[in-house]
């Protein structure tokens, strides 16, 4: 984990705040990429939702939140809420993948 800097203000604080937010929402836009292509290879919706691979993921951040100072339970809520905006997604992506294939 990267060291916290001591801030002076809360305007600091919040400064923080916005910088690590940016870098989120990056990150956010590039997992979302991934699973834009990941619809390509499913073959149903069953597949889309995959709820092993749910369990997986979250049994695998909630150690990465040990390991890095995280809270494991805030942890595993933001990612249960961000995969299922993600299967949201890959869904409404699935569908139109099969739509255009059923229409060409």
């Amino acid at each position: 984990m990267k060291a916290i800097d001591s801030c002076s203000s809360l305007e600091e604080i919040r400064a923080h705040i916005d910088r690590i937010d940016r870098q989120i929402v990056a990150l956010l836009a590039e997992r979302g990429g991934y699973v834009k292509q990941a619809a390509h290879f499913k073959k149903t919706a069953d597949e889309v939702k995959a709820p092993q691979r749910v369990e997986q993921v979250i049994g695998k951040v909630r150690e990465l939140s040990w390991e890095l100072g995280a809270n494991p339970a805030v942890t595993e809520q933001i990612y249960r809420a961000l995969i299922s905006a993600f299967v949201d997604a890959e869904q409404a992506e699935h569908a139109a993948i099969n739509d255009r294939a059923n229409n060409s």
